[in-house]
């Protein structure tokens, strides 16, 4: 468990870890204006893109042989990362670090759902939905400190290390596991699904830059839709489907994801905004911005200790509706911040609400999304997950926050207060949690091996 979430920690910290750190790389590598984006964006798109593939591929082929070989790939990406002495080595290091990110993320989340399940599943995915959180948080905190204080070349190659650490140890404590019999990969469905996630994150990512008007976002966007339509089709007449019909019948996952999409949106474009308007209207340094959200993390760990003791009180619908309520208020606290506002009067106050409504939200929807997944199809349930955050991430960049600080944070709130709505309305009374385990109950044929705990 350790392990894992260590990885995990160290994957969604590479989401943001290069923000502080742009002007830097553009200085020392004579990055154009063009070029400069791509350095966070060649990461989001090859980890947006290939999480379905990935996600299967480790139900097919063995959950712990694709996680090991995707923090390997992502090890060698960091080490070029950090070596690079041309603005194209750079990207494509970046581009590489998206696929083991990829392959490795949505392999360790299944093999924790696969490892704990019951109750305990709850209390293991909260755990690793607060330490993917707090990657993301002190990414900005780590990027400013080494970038100031030594080189922005650290905050790749500080991956080593973790990535050293999980290859030696993870094979000793965790047993092998894919799902049962013998499946072939869905090559044509993979391809399809590959290809519309890749053209939809791509098209938002544009659209962030360019606007929703550029001929190349529509048909980005355009082709996506495509592809997944012919997906759709090829799924159906699919004799060993990449994405089973049955996998999507579940109302409680397609619930967490729907609402999972939504927060996603709210909570991308709520860093994006907030971390410009402290340094541009707050006047606030790369350093001191990063440290300012320390606070965030903080308040993600008291609501990660909150969440199962809540949801285990009063169930996973009621526990998801207080945390988006919680979020709601946090973002609207925190969009009235304005120039001449002080830290700990207008900028604190709303954080700590929303990092506790963060961390109150992450392990309650992650239960959700796997929910009644077994050994046959766990890497797609955390793939499809983890698929669904990123998009919602571009999404929230591109839309909300073309809108301007407040208006990108009411926004936030109104796409929150739509998930609510939507969580309360059709999410089944039923849906496991804590406190029941009959969702379980059905995949009982396919337990998961015994395995050492941490």
């Amino acid at each position: 468990m350790i392990v894992l979430c260590l990885v995990q920690f160290m994957l969604v910290l590479d989401d943001t870890v290069v923000s502080v750190a742009l002007p830097s790389i553009r200085d020392e590598l004579g990055f154009g204006a063009a070029g400069l984006p791509w350095v966070v964006n060649a990461y989001f798109l090859t980890f947006g893109g290939l999480l379905l593939l990935c996600g299967r591929m480790a139900d097919l082929l063995g959950r712990r042989r694709v996680f090991l070989v995707g923090v390997a790939l992502f090890g060698v990406a960091s080490l070029a990362c950090g070596l690079a002495q041309e603005p194209w080595q750079l990207v494509i290091g970046r581009f590489v670090q998206g696929a083991g990110s990829a392959m490795a993320s949505p392999a360790a989340m299944s093999m924790i759902t696969l490892l704990y399940p019951g109750p305990e599943r709850a209390k293991a995915l909260g755990v690793w939905g607060g330490i993917a959180a707090l990657g993301g948080t002190s990414g900005l905190v780590l990027s400013g400190a080494l970038t100031d204080l030594v080189s922005w070349r650290g905050i790749f190659l500080i991956n080593l290390p973790i990535v050293a650490v999980a290859l030696a140890l993870l094979p000793r404590l965790v047993p092998e596991s894919r799902a049962p019999g013998r499946r072939r990969l869905d090559v044509p469905g993979a391809v399809l699904v590959t290809g519309a996630a890749v053209s939809l994150v791509y098209g938002l990512l544009r659209a962030g830059e360019t606007g929703w008007s550029d001929p190349i976002v529509i048909g980005a966007v355009v082709l996506s839709a495509a592809l997944a339509a012919a997906f759709l089709v090829a799924e159906s007449r699919a004799a060993a489907p990449l994405v089973p019909a049955s996998f999507l019948a579940s109302r409680t996952r397609a619930v967490a994801n729907v609402a999972t999409l939504l927060f996603s949106m709210a909570m991308y474009a709520m860093s994006f905004l907030l971390m410009i308007q402290i340094q541009t209207v707050l006047d606030y340094s790369p350093l001191l911005a990063g440290i300012a959200y320390l606070p965030y993390g903080a308040g993600i760990l008291a609501g990660m200790w909150l969440s199962s003791r809540v949801s285990f009180r009063i169930g996973t619908r009621w526990a998801l509706l207080l945390a988006f309520l919680v979020n709601i208020a946090g973002l609207l606290l925190l969009s009235g911040v304005a120039a001449g506002d002080s830290y700990a009067a207008h900028v604190l106050p709303g954080m700590l609400i929303l990092s506790v409504g963060n961390g109150l939200s992450l392990p309650v929807m992650a239960v959700a999304a796997v929910d009644g997944t077994t050994e046959e199809d766990a890497g797609l349930g955390s793939a499809l997950f983890t698929s669904v955050q990123q998009v919602g991430g571009a999404v929230g960049v591109a839309a909300l926050a073309i809108m301007g600080y407040s208006g990108g944070l009411t926004a936030g709130a109104i796409c929150v207060a739509l998930g609510a709505v939507i969580i309360v309305v059709l999410l089944p009374s039923r849906a496991s949690g804590p406190r029941q385990t009959a969702g379980h109950k059905a995949s009982d044929r396919s337990k998961p091996p015994a395995a050492p705990r941490l």
